[in-house]
């Protein structure tokens, strides 16, 4: 098992029939002797990884409903206008490496270079890369909302063939049962309705289908859940594992990721942190009925509170950039095998 925490990674099954209640880690990181909050009722060695079946609570201090300052499209479209000139740059090697990559797909079972993908909120491409590893670039469709982040993806010779499209990741414009793997990294956390998001991700896949959702996960530090609370989307884990139920997925899992110099340090949050699967067990659109959307982007803004939101999601973001930096002196400071 501590080899599995320091890898960043460990699997977690929601056992049909099992109520969510009580997953969360007060401790401070998951060497193995901070999991007093957790109640797990069965588990089971599997591979390099543990398999837990958690009952989880779903207590946040800010609910999913309340947006943050950079969790709405407009805020995130002005958003990334500036931040995909040093996203591939700056971003990916502090929260988004290639190993963490690779090992957040696994669990899509990407099994076949005939298997028709959409990798939603996929911006420059860098997940995309990795998709199309095991998959043939011409079945691969990128669709984001930033024609910013998507010029970068244009740019990268392996996906030449995909198709590259602008889109809502909660209004994919997919016909129902049309892709056999739905793919989404980093990208919920700036989602206004992150529930209408998962819904639509099982209307597009066909049956047996899988949708791979990879993401943050939510702080336990004091002033890295202040910021992330202002900036964007921190999910629980067990919220993921909701989203994933209502939706109508079953074989929901959920598997941990990390950078590696993080050493499974998690208090801090993780800009990505998860790799949520489930499978789709019926043709057609989800059973789960939702109302209106959460944001209208046809509607004006107020210019004011438009920029403010923008600046002080900025000055949130800021926080997040330093945190990685602050986890890898501390990696090389504090001796191996030593708690950080």
């Amino acid at each position: 098992m501590a080899s599995s925490m320091l890898n960043g990674a460990e699997n977690l099954t929601l056992i049909r029939g099992i109520t969510p209640k009580g997953l969360g880690f007060g401790g401070s990181d998951l060497q193995g002797r901070h999991f007093s909050k957790v109640n797990a009722v069965a588990s089971t060695r599997i591979s390099k990884a543990r398999t837990l079946t958690p009952m989880c609570s779903l207590s946040a201090s800010r609910p999913a409903s309340q947006p943050r300052f950079i969790q709405h499209k407009k805020e995130a479209f002005w958003f990334y206008r500036f931040l995909s000139i040093v996203y591939d740059h700056v971003i990916n090697p502090g929260h988004w490496t290639e190993d963490m990559r690779d090992e957040a797909l696994e669990p899509a079972d990407l099994s076949n270079r005939n298997m028709l993908v959409v990798d939603v909120g996929g911006g420059t491409g860098f997940t995309t890369l990795g998709i199309v590893k095991h998959v043939d670039a011409k079945n691969v469709t990128i669709l984001d909302q930033s024609p910013h982040q998507l010029a970068k993806a244009k740019q990268k010779e392996p996906l030449k063939d995909c198709k590259i499209i602008e889109g809502d990741a909660e209004d994919l414009p997919f016909r129902t049962d049309y892709a056999d793997r739905y793919v989404s990294a980093g990208s919920i956390e700036y989602w206004p309705d992150p529930q209408r998001g998962i819904k639509e991700a099982y209307r597009v896949l066909k049956l047996g289908g899988k949708a791979c959702l990879i993401g943050p996960v939510y702080p336990t530090f004091w002033l890295s859940r202040f910021f992330a609370d202002a900036w964007m989307l921190f999910p629980k884990e067990e919220e993921y594992i909701e989203w994933f139920q209502k939706a109508g997925f079953k074989d929901v899992q959920l598997k941990r990721i990390g950078p590696k110099w993080y050493r499974g340090v998690r208090r801090h949050g993780l800009i990505m942190g998860c790799s949520v699967t489930g499978v789709k067990p019926a043709s057609g659109d989800s059973p789960l009925q939702l109302g209106p959307k959460a944001e209208d982007v046809t509607e004006p803004v107020k210019p004011f509170v438009f920029l403010m939101r923008l600046i002080l999601g900025a000055m949130a973001a800021t926080y997040y950039v330093l945190v990685p930096i602050y986890m890898w002196l501390k990696d090389q400071i504090v001796p191996k095998g030593r708690p950080i």
